[in-house]
């Protein structure tokens, strides 16, 4: 029986390595995660959708959208919403070989 590594499956069902089929995976496979870990970091807090949106400043229904990814967000509410519940949120840009990191 032949084994198949996780990312050999993926490069020939999605794509490979930087084709945009697999860039857009990626990227939805990164902000499924991101919902994830705020929705588990809110509910540690025993905090409500509604709360969280009302210390951003957003409807709860925001909330509930950005958790599920089921629509494109500013990075900035993204941002606001991990630093809210607590988190370290570390930033980094890589441009035409230049990096820039905000911490």
């Amino acid at each position: 029986m032949k084994l198949t590594s996780i990312d050999e499956l993926t490069d020939e069902l999605i794509g490979k390595k930087g084709t945009p089929e697999r860039d857009i995976f990626e990227y939805d496979l990164r902000m499924d995660i991101i919902g994830t870990m705020i929705k588990q970091a809110r509910q540690k807090r025993k905090m409500t959708q509604a709360d969280l949106g009302k210390l951003l400043g957003v409807q709860r229904a925001q909330i509930s959208k950005l958790e599920n990814n089921t629509k494109d967000f500013r990075i900035g509410t993204i941002i606001r919403a991990l630093e809210a519940l607590g988190a370290k949120v570390k930033l980094s840009v890589e441009l035409e070989s230049k990096k820039l990191i905000v911490a």
